[in-house]
């Protein structure tokens, strides 16, 4: 399996580091020239135990999230992911001093060119993913977000080969094909398809497989967990948003603060976090496929709680059209894009 494909994927909480992200390439570092201190080992969980916790948690978030747009009407999709990214990089400061769960960000070295030829571009699009996706919760059910979201693996292979980083076959084509139709099922059967919210998640997509082909290509050997990725990521995003936020959204945000209650948002973020730290856990848990089980498992419970919670429609042609794109997505994830 390839990198790309190894993240654990930032739903649309600030993993949002899908794991994703994507994330977790290897390779061996150089010695220090004084002996080294060994560093503590992060205690390990087994995948039983971590797996049911990060399944809880992801799911957690996105429907805490949609909660928030959707039912207590707070429409601020930049200001919250703003206020997502400000946690996390606080929470990753403080776990650095106060644990070893962020030591991995002692063996990252990034240089001023680095950070302009590699964080910088990488936390743009980051950021653009992260916006756009959550907005598309203004628009669109959380079903049928899950069910597009089945199309990445498709845009990280079409990115791939349009810039020839991965040579196509029969195997590969027969998987986006597949996926691809199943999508297209899936949308055809959507009874309340919404252009606005359609092209902001398709955007959203293509941000998010774009950043993790750059990350394979610009951080190359990099270690770097999912913890120690928002640590460097979410300042920058964090930064970037905030530019972006008195374009889009100004000061009504933080008007509606006190109305939902800013412990509502605080427990909100810390969910957001508690995510992000599961993802240093899961990394390794299990076999490439148990997570990728994983992962579908949690897409068919956000479906499911999104029509008890929300009453979302689902029609029989969207199952039919879900079920073939997991298909391909499994397969993809199990073949190793070879």
């Amino acid at each position: 399996m390839s990198n790309i494909e190894k993240g654990v994927s930032p739903a649309d909480p600030i993993p949002m580091l899908e794991v994703h992200d994507e994330k977790d390439i290897d390779q061996d570092l150089p010695s220090p020239v004084s002996a080294p201190q060994p560093r503590p080992a992060k205690a390990k969980l087994s995948a039983t135990t971590i797996i049911p916790i990060w399944i809880i948690l992801s799911s957690s978030v996105i429907i805490y999230n949609n909660y928030l747009y959707n039912a207590l009407q707070f429409r601020y999709p930049v200001f919250l992911v703003t206020w997502h990214l400000t946690f996390a990089a606080i929470g990753t400061r403080v776990l650095q001093r106060t644990t070893h769960l962020v030591d991995g960000a002692k063996e990252v070295h990034i240089s001023k060119e680095m950070f302009l030829r590699s964080i910088l571009p990488i936390g743009i699009f980051f950021s653009a993913s992260l916006i756009l996706s959550n907005t598309a919760y203004l628009h669109l059910s959380v079903a049928y977000i899950q069910m597009l979201k089945a199309f990445t693996p498709v845009l990280i292979l079409l990115i791939s080969w349009t810039f020839r980083i991965q040579d196509p076959n029969k195997k590969l084509a027969m998987i986006v094909f597949m996926i691809s139709c199943g999508v297209a099922l899936a949308s055809r059967g959507e009874l309340r398809f919404n252009l606005v919210g359609f092209v902001t998640q398709a955007a959203a997509l293509t941000f998010e497989a774009s950043r993790l082909v750059m990350i394979q290509i610009l951080l190359h050997g990099l270690k770097m967990d999912p913890l120690v990725s928002l640590h460097y990521y979410a300042p920058v995003c964090a930064v970037i948003n905030l530019g972006v936020l008195p374009f889009t959204e100004g000061l009504a945000p933080f008007y509606e603060v006190m109305r939902v209650g800013p412990l509502l948002l605080l427990s909100n973020a810390a969910i957001a976090f508690l995510l992000n730290i599961s993802a240093v856990y899961l990394v390794g848990a299990g076999s490439g496929l148990v997570l990728t089980l994983a992962g579908v498992f949690k897409d068919i419970l956000l479906i499911t709680g999104s029509v008890l919670l929300f009453g979302a429609t689902i029609t029989p042609l969207q199952v039919l059209g879900y079920s073939i794109a997991l298909g391909g997505l499994v397969l993809y994830k199990t073949s190793g894009s070879k």
